[in-house]
């Protein structure tokens, strides 16, 4: 067994028949990647030693902090303008009140991960309250999404706000079957600036690492404006976009360019 296929049957990566892409010229959606909690329960360079198994210009792109209609609707447009999936972690108290915009994500095929109830700084608050705000996060978005309450996640992804948690809530979170998502290089959107110097930060910083998962904010305005020539600049200069999904779900073709 070669290297790449021992990869693939260890983490469950989709051998599909790419589907096509309305647009024929545009960037898609190159492979899709089955993540396994058990063998990768923590993934992302900024926070752990371990990151997910990217070939070399290969990106993974995902977004906090939604759903926000009046920009994430714009960055929704803009992937599938280039037939790409992404992965968005949800804050419950917005899922909550945009239950449609969290079936649009879905519908339109990307993924959807959890972000907590309220955005807490996990790390200063109790162990129980930390419980409750990762619980109470599942549920609302699993609420807006299929409309039943639990605790389950339909997708066992899991990102700390701030990138922040401790030992204990990384353990409960491992013990659940649930893989914590940190990234490999960020947009700095939460920091002002302009579009065109957010552009300029994060391809630069793509540029240097040449892979990875790369952390956006939908609710930003200036992610949402910067995102069609983003995906622009991974098309011109020959990045592949991987999808993410739990390791064994149903999963529905890659778009072929």
């Amino acid at each position: 067994m070669t290297a790449g296929a021992l990869v693939a049957t260890v983490i469950g990566i989709a051998s599909t028949d790419a589907a096509e892409c309305p647009r024929k010229d545009a960037l898609g959606t190159s492979r899709i990647l089955g993540v396994d909690a058990k063998t990768y329960p923590r993934v992302g360079l900024k926070s752990f030693p371990q990151t997910l198994p990217l070939a070399d210009r290969e990106v993974v792109l995902t977004f906090d902090d939604g759903p926000n209609p009046p920009t994430t609707s714009k960055v929704l447009a803009a992937l599938a303008q280039e037939c790409v999936r992404a992965t968005f972690f949800l804050i419950g108290l917005h899922a909550s009140q945009h239950p449609d915009m969290v079936k649009r994500i879905a519908r339109e095929g990307h993924t959807i991960g959890h972000h907590t109830f309220s955005h807490p700084f996990m790390a200063r608050i109790p162990f129980d309250k930390a419980r409750s705000e990762i619980d109470r996060g599942i549920a609302a978005d699993e609420m807006a999404l299929h409309g039943v309450s639990t605790t389950t996640p339909s997708t066992p992804f899991f990102r700390f706000p701030y990138f922040e948690g401790t030992q204990a809530q990384l353990d409960l979170l491992q013990s659940r079957g649930i893989a914590v998502f940190g990234s490999d290089l960020w947009a700095s959107d939460w920091n002002e600036m302009t579009p065109e110097q957010e552009l300029k930060l994060v391809t630069e910083r793509l540029a240097a690492a040449g892979k990875g998962i790369i952390l956006f904010h939908d609710p930003k305005a200036r992610t949402a404006a910067i995102m069609p020539a983003f995906l622009r600049y991974l098309r011109e200069n020959g990045f592949r976009v991987v999808h993410v999904v739990a390791a064994g779900a149903p999963q529905k073709n890659a778009d072929a360019r």
